[in-house]
Formats: structure tokens, sequence, C-alpha cells
């Protein structure tokens, strides 16, 4: 999704301000730097880009050395957040390296306690206020290190991570509107807590980074966010599962790319990237299908090929034959399963 031109809340740089006064530092200099009039700051309704937001951010948390811009009770010295992904970098799957993040987060700031769940086929991190934030860093901060951890997540298997949704323990704000460019997907606002949720099989993916790549990455750290990300390693199990499930609105691409949610080139072009085929894909899982029903039902071959994806029976024992060099009669009579 591409961002408008100015659709970040001016609030997340009045929050980064507000760490300014606190620490009793006069905010001009990084106010100028990111292009931010200090009369703007004080309109409710004002935006800025997000470009705009990464150099306020950026120069702020070195000159106040402090990666927290002001959320929590103690610093979080310049280098914190990378010290945090070096720390992960070995581990063998996201889901660990992730677990080892949220554990070490609160190593370094105990306001609040950031956990992994997995439930089913679904993931969530979740973030709880130990001591509750101050009201004008609390929006910024739980979406300034949720986006933190998403992104990361996304760098450390290089792949997007689409978000199943988002929820957060505050009124909607104002510019709620903003939320589904920085989250996409469903929202929620006066939850019990700030999540993001996500598929749980992301967990299991190995990490695809190293030492030198980190370095690289570090040099240019608070614009990692997900929206660099075309690929998406789940793409291929994706596909797999939807034309296991739905073999008849998936049988042509575009129905296909209809129930993944996305256009027929970008399905494509995850497919490629991902070094597969749909005519591959398809084969393979209307093979196993039509195996197990020929194996373990009674069907007519008819019926075999209806609920494996064919639309005529003559173009099912075709690719049949082409798959196993026997017709399925042939095949179940060899297998000795029933007629």
């Amino acid at each position: 999704m591409k961002h408008p031109a100015s659709v970040t809340p001016m609030a997340f740089a009045r929050s980064i301000v507000s760490a300014y006064r606190r620490a009793g530092r006069d905010p001009a200099r990084v106010l100028k730097l990111a292009q931010i009039a200090p009369a703007r700051l004080q309109i409710p309704e004002a935006r800025i880009t997000a470009r705009q937001l990464e150099e306020l951010s950026y120069a702020a948390m070195q000159e106040l050395d402090d990666e927290g811009l002001g959320a929590f009770s103690r610093r979080l010295p310049w280098g914190t957040y990378g010290m945090l992904a070096r720390a992960s970098l070995t581990s063998p799957t996201l889901g660990v390296a992730l677990k080892r993040w949220c554990r070490h987060h609160a190593l370094v700031a105990d306001d609040i306690a950031l956990a992994l769940t997995a439930t089913g086929s679904e993931a969530a991190i979740a973030l709880r206020e130990r001591r509750r934030l101050a009201s004008e860093h609390r929006e910024f901060c739980m979406v300034h290190v949720l986006r933190n951890v998403h992104g990361l997540a996304c760098w450390y298997i290089d792949s997007r991570i689409p978000l199943a949704g988002a929820s957060f323990p505050f009124r909607a704000p104002p510019h709620a509107d903003a939320y589904r460019f920085m989250f996409p997907g469903p929202l929620g606002f006066d939850a019990d807590g700030a999540r993001i949720r996500f598929d749980a099989r992301y967990l299991a993916l190995p990490l695809k980074r190293d030492e030198k790549a980190l370095g690289q990455m570090l040099e240019r750290a608070l614009p990692l966010t997900v929206l660099q990300y075309r690929r998406d390693r789940l793409i291929v199990e994706q596909v797999r599962m939807a034309l296991r499930s739905h073999p008849a609105e998936a049988h042509g691409a575009d129905g296909l790319a209809r129930l993944l949610h996305m256009s027929t080139r970008t399905l494509h072009r995850h497919l490629k990237e991902e070094g597969a085929s749909l005519q591959e894909l398809k084969d393979e899982v209307r093979s196993g299908r039509a195996r197990e029903l020929l194996l373990r039902t009674g069907k007519a071959v008819k019926q075999v090929a209806s609920a494996s994806g064919f639309r005529s029976e003559r173009s099912f024992v075709r690719a049949f034959a082409k798959w196993t060099g026997m017709t399925p009669a042939q095949f179940r009579a060899a297998s000795g399963a029933a007629e």
C-alpha cells in the first residue's frame, strides 16, 4: 500500500518534542532538520510525511541519546535496539528470535512487557504496561514499539508478514485513519492491550540475515518498515491451502488471487520469487487429493475428478495418467482399493 504524501499524525511529533521538554532541551534544531514549523505542532489535525517523522526520530534519538524517545522511566542509549536485534540474530527460527527479543526488551525497558504467543494458526505479539506510560508518550510509544518489532520480524526472514489485525488500549484518536497505513488489516481500539496478530506459520521460518546484513540495516534502521518487502515466503503454502480448501474457486489464477486477496499479477510475481509455478502447485495438490480419494473412498472417477478441481472427467483422466502413468481405474485396481 502506497502512503499518501502526508498521513503521519502530528501527534507523534508532539510526543518527541515533549521528550525534549522533559530533558530540558530545545527541539528547534531537529524540528528544522525535519522541516516541521513549530507553529504547526499545535494544530490538532496537522499531518506530516513518514519521511519527516523518520528524520525527526533519528535526530532526536541521537541528540537525546534515547531510542525510547522519553517514553520510559530510563533512557535507552543510542544503539539499544541494534543490540537487541544482534542478540537474536543466531536464532534458528523467527519464533525463537522474537521470543528472545521480547525477553531482552524487558531488560532494557521494564515499563512494558512484550510477549509472543501462538494459539492454533495465529500468533500475536502483545505489549502490556507494567507502569502506565505518560499520556503524552503512550500512543506513540505503543505504535513505535510494535512497528519496530513487526519490521524487524519481516527483515529477519526477508519476507512480508501480513497482519491479521492490530489493537490498542485507548480510544480511537482523531487521526485513526492513519493507522490503516501503519497497521494494514483489521483494527481495534479500547482493547485490553496493544497487540499485532499474524499467521503463526511465519514463526517456523529460518532467519535469512547475518552480521554483515545487520550492520547494513542498522545504518538505516528507522525506515525499517514492512512496506519495502514485496516477497512473502509463505505464499507457496498459502496457495496449497487455497487449492486444497477451495478447489472450485481456485481453478484459475484469477480465482486463486481473489481468495488470497491480491492481484493475479502479484500472485505470479510472488510465486516466481519463491521459484514456484502455479501449474506445478496445482498438479501437486490435485494429484495428492485424487490419490487419496481413489485409495480411501469408493467415489466414481467423475466424482473424484470434480472433488480434485477438474471440470471434466476426461481432462482429469488425462492429467492423472501424466502424473502416474496409469488411469485412475488402473491406479485403484493396482492399489487394491475399493471399486
